[in-house]
């Protein structure tokens, strides 16, 4: 795919589109300063991500995102109460055992639900949509219980879903990923930071 045909395809792309990729946007950028509402910009975007992939046969994802929608309103409730003195969100570490157990549980699921799109839909991508499913949901539950480690699965997921979205001519999509690949980068930086002054102060 040449830069010019990227570039049309990005400018031709939906508002819902273009709407969804701004809220996400919005939403990673708050989530990294631990912003209480990035919940709403949150709901925003899955909300109308369920409709984009449901539309270009990304089933797995479109079943994510109407799980977000409920797990949006679980987070915001997470984080509204757990809160330290200085009304900042507190960061849970992750225990390697637990990390481990949460690898094993995205492989195991990624093939089981890969295999499902695979064999009895037309989905796209079966088996690596079946992985961006599954791991984001898992990252996304680390996310509402504060894990330290969640952007570390959000990391590979941005990474293969990039891959996917510009496969099938998702260019806003596509570009958001990309930037949140690059936010993730930043959130774990920036969440560690924080998690080591949390604890030096207790």
């Amino acid at each position: 795919m040449s830069v010019n045909e990227f570039i049309i395809g990005f400018l031709g792309a939906s508002a819902i589109e273009m709407l969804a990729s701004i809220s996400g946007f919005i939403c990673v950028f708050l989530l990294i300063r631990r912003n209480i509402w990035n919940w709403f910009f949150g709901l925003l975007q899955v909300t109308l991500f369920v409709w984009i992939f449901y539309q270009y046969k990304l089933y797995s994802d479109a079943l994510l995102h109407v799980v977000y929608i409920g797990l949006q309103f679980y987070g915001w409730w997470n984080w509204y109460h757990h809160k330290n003195h200085q009304n900042s969100v507190v960061i849970e570490w992750t225990p390697l055992p637990f990390f481990s157990k949460i690898l094993l549980t995205s492989f195991i699921s990624t093939l089981i639900l890969g295999y499902i799109m695979n064999n009895y839909t037309d989905a796209s991508f079966a088996y690596a949509d079946a992985f961006t499913t599954c791991t984001s949901l898992l990252a996304q539950w680390l996310l509402t219980r504060r894990h330290l480690l969640n952007w570390l699965l959000w990391i590979v997921v941005d990474i293969v879903a990039i891959i996917i979205y510009l496969q099938k001519g998702l260019f806003p999509t596509t570009v958001l990923y990309a930037t949140f690949l690059i936010m993730a980068i930043i959130g774990q930086y920036s969440w560690w930071r924080e998690y080591q002054q949390q604890n030096s102060k207790a």
